[in-house]
């Protein structure tokens, strides 16, 4: 009757929302993963080299020359100067990371998020030196292309004066990357420039190193830990983030887990279901057990009645997966505080393994569901139930 009608409806709906669910959660968390990856990477290296307790390297291009020698899956080595400080323009004051790097470097992992201005820090101008700035933080400096800042560098080395020393900078760039992490803190110049601010003569305090693969940064980290030793520290971008990708780690592990149990929710309708259908179709089942049908016969009509049902749902599921993560793909209809999720909005990544994994549990637990009412209207007496209804 038409209440069997809304309760199949129910069960269908039930599954396909379940289904759609797990797929538009597992796609957002690899997208989270892999943009979280990307460009923390990008911005970190794969392997970075550092001072033990922050000392500055003087010698680092003696380690360079060694490291590109004996290292051959190196693709990039970059020395840098990174330093917290201080940045005022005419309407506000804000804490910073400076990062100074030579200015014949490859900038390949800002020049894709450029998004104004230039990447050439090299000045002819030595009173006001290059600076390209985060797009969230010219907001709050109130700054625009062509403006001056000041920056306030203090130098950490033991025994070196308190006084801050200041240089001009003339904003040439800016960039945008989505992430507050780097969008509201770091600046780049040039290592020239860094240096003078910081104190630092010739020295670096650290050295990029990007690998033909990111899953051999602990193998390097570890090479060149031998190759260096002390004063040297070399650690992967895992270690540097170990927080952000013990986050991703165990948001793939929970969220499935709680959407499955979800699903598992939304497939125990079938039961409901079936049941009722076994019990308003009792004279027809008795009928068909007179006439010879076997109890096999009748499991497996119901047994197909159930997967017909969840394989409606699941595939209505993929359909409505597939269309919002589509939408907010080419939309963005949902946005992000950047400050907490590192991303101002909801990042997508379709996989087809992701379609075919839930479909087959939402069709595995369907069948599953489907049996104990089968099995129920297998044992129907035909000659009570055609007697009685």
């Amino acid at each position: 009757g038409g209440f069997l009608s809304f309760i199949s409806l129910f069960s269908i709906l039930g599954v396909a929302i379940g289904t759609a669910a797990l797929i538009i959660a597992l796609s957002i968390l690899g997208g989270f993963e892999r943009e979280i990856k990307t460009k923390v990477i990008q911005f970190t290296s794969h392997v970075q080299v550092t001072g033990f307790e922050s000392e500055p390297l003087r010698s680092y291009q003696a380690a360079i020359t060694e490291l590109r020698d004996s290292i051959s899956s190196i693709t990039e080595i970059t020395p840098f100067v990174s330093r917290e400080a201080m940045i005022k323009s005419r309407e506000s004051i804000e804490g910073v990371r400076v990062k100074g790097i030579p200015p014949d470097s490859p900038w390949s992992f800002l020049r894709r998020y450029l998004v104004g201005g230039t990447l050439e820090l090299a000045s002819e101008d030595e009173v006001i030196h290059s600076l390209v700035v985060g797009t969230r933080l010219a907001r709050k400096l109130a700054v625009s292309l062509g403006d001056t800042v000041l920056i306030f560098g203090i130098s950490d080395e033991t025994g070196a004066p308190l006084t801050p020393r200041i240089l001009r900078f003339r904003v040439i760039g800016m960039y945008e990357t989505g992430m507050s992490e780097y969008d509201d803190i770091d600046v780049y110049t040039s290592m020239q420039a860094a240096q003078q601010l910081f104190s630092l003569d010739n020295a670096a305090t650290g050295i990029d190193i990007m690998l033909q693969d990111v899953s051999q940064a602990p193998v390097v980290a570890a090479r060149i830990q031998t190759l260096l030793g002390w004063p040297y520290y070399a650690r992967t971008v895992f270690q540097l983030y170990r927080n952000l990708f013990a986050w991703i780690e165990l948001q793939k592990k929970l969220v499935p887990i709680v959407l499955a149990i979800i699903m598992i929710v939304a497939t125990v309708n079938i039961i409901g279901t079936l049941l009722m259908i076994v019990l308003e179709k009792r004279p027809e089942i008795g009928i068909l057990r007179a006439i010879g049908s076997t109890r096999g016969g009748i499991s497996q009509i119901f047994l197909a009645e159930g997967f017909a049902l969840g394989l409606i749902g699941t595939l209505l599921g993929n359909v409505i997966g597939y269309v919002t993560c589509w939408f907010e793909l080419r939309y963005h209809f949902f946005s992000l505080p950047s400050q907490i999720y590192f991303m101002s909005s909801v990042p997508i990544l379709l996989r087809w393994e992701n379609f075919v994994l839930v479909s087959a549990l939402a069709l595995a637990l369907s069948l599953l569901t489907s049996v104990f009412p089968s099995r129920l209207a297998a044992r129907v007496e035909p000659v009570k139930a055609i007697r009685f209804g």
